[in-house]
């Protein structure tokens, strides 16, 4: 079991690069499938989950070679002669449901198990299945199993009844090759749907829209590989715009789409911290205790639902009181207990955390629950007075890319442990 031992109350100064972005690899490296070519992957960051694709399309019979310092990976899909995905392979990580519509939109079926994933809360997949039959696929579940099979897919108007990034997504990869013209409606705008619309139409697929709320995707018949490089990660970013915040630091966050921060941007001008943008970086300054501020997650371009948990901790510390309103995952607040033993000062009631600042936080051993909370412990533990100890970070390596060096290069007292 490995742990992270965090030494509280310094503040950080320096530059800090982010990695490609976990929620665009993830979808991107399942999409090489429909091609059934050779496809080269770049910028993707040296996370757990990126690992574990490689892996599952190795299962399949795929050839892949990941390059961890290149951050690049080689894949090649034309061996893949169907998509089964057994649960042992399909439980670790929630992602492996885009295997089903990768492998709809070119083999016309695919069985898949239930997606696993961190425990934040109800993901129904009933909008991916809406858009799998629209476009003309029969869909069942038996013993878990996700069954997906059609004789032809043909171009719908899909409207979606709630916005849904993995939805969006699974339909974009079926329809890029179905006969006609399919309108996703109420699509959502995330800028990693944009980033895998964008791969896509650099394998030959011909997807217009992506970044609005109606996505046209016109058939096509064959696809072709492709050279392609992943977005910045802009979760990653957040978070240390956050860290940067709780230490009173000095912190430029390098290699970042701007544009893509405006939500967590805002809210940190509106606690009295000083943000300067400069092309593809973001300096924050901190200035003393951060003032009270409300937050509530919404799709994008709203506050994203994996910077709610963060931020959380940073509001522990804040002047006042803040109100914390979570709208998308109702499992997003099995934080607060662990942040409640550290001194924070927390009232949970449905979806809306009230969260009392107080001076200081104090050093406790600490238990990550997925992986925005296990992010969450780590601002905390910054911020802290004395030694945090925080278990179960596998699920923070599932996200963050060397998180610890990372943070140490910014002056921050923080190693892994391994303990038997």
């Amino acid at each position: 079991m490995e742990k992270f031992i965090i030494e509280g109350g310094y503040q950080l100064k320096g530059k800090v690069s982010i990695s490609g972005f976990k929620n665009a690899a993830v979808a991107i490296i399942p999409a090489a499938i429909v091609a059934g070519d050779k496809c080269t992957i770049e910028n993707l960051p040296n996370i757990k989950d990126v690992e574990v694709l490689g892996e599952m399309l190795e299962e399949l019979g795929a050839d892949v070679a990941f390059d961890s310092g290149a951050k690049t990976m080689h894949i090649d899909s034309s061996k893949i002669q169907e998509c089964y995905a057994p649960y042992e392979m399909a439980k670790k990580l929630r992602a492996s449901y885009y295997l089903l519509g990768a492998a709809l939109g070119r083999f016309k079926k695919a069985r898949v198990a239930y997606p696993g994933g961190c425990d934040i809360g109800t993901r129904p997949i009933d909008q991916h299945i809406k858009g799998f039959e629209a476009l003309g696929a029969k869909v069942t579940i038996d013993h878990g199993i996700v069954h997906v099979e059609a004789e032809e897919l043909v171009g719908a108007e899909i409207y979606l009844d709630v916005v849904s990034v993995g939805a969006t997504i699974n339909i974009m990869l079926a329809a890029c090759r179905a006969k006609g013209t399919t309108i996703i409606d109420n699509a959502a705008k995330e800028p990693h749907v944009v980033d895998v619309a964008n791969f896509l139409n650099a394998m030959g697929a011909d997807i217009r829209g992506a970044g609005t709320d109606v996505i046209k995707i016109h058939g096509v018949d064959e696809m072709k590989g492709c050279t392609y490089s992943v977005i910045p990660d802009q979760i990653e970013a957040g978070t240390f715009m956050i860290i940067a915040a709780a230490t009173g630091g000095d912190v430029i966050v390098d290699n970042v789409i701007p544009k893509h921060l405006d939500p967590i941007t805002a809210k940190l001008r509106e606690m009295g911290l000083e943000i300067e943008e400069n092309g593809e970086s973001i300096r924050v300054l901190g200035n003393g205790r951060p003032k009270k501020c409300n937050i509530k997650t919404l799709v994008y371009p709203g506050f994203p639902t994996d910077l709610q948990q963060p931020m959380s901790a940073l509001l522990t510390q804040a002047k006042g009181t803040s109100i914390v309103t979570e709208t998308i995952y109702e499992g997003r607040f099995k934080h607060v207990d662990e942040l409640k033993r550290m001194g924070a000062k927390i009232k949970v009631e449905g979806r809306v955390a009230v969260i009392e600042g107080t001076e200081r936080l104090s050093g406790a051993a600490v238990s990550a629950t997925d992986l925005r909370a296990g992010a969450a412990l780590i601002v905390a533990g910054l911020m802290a007075e004395g030694a945090t100890e925080i278990e179960n970070i596998h699920y923070i390596d599932r996200g963050y890319e060397n998180i610890e060096h990372k943070l140490v290069s910014l002056g921050a007292r923080i190693s892994r442990r391994v303990e038997i």
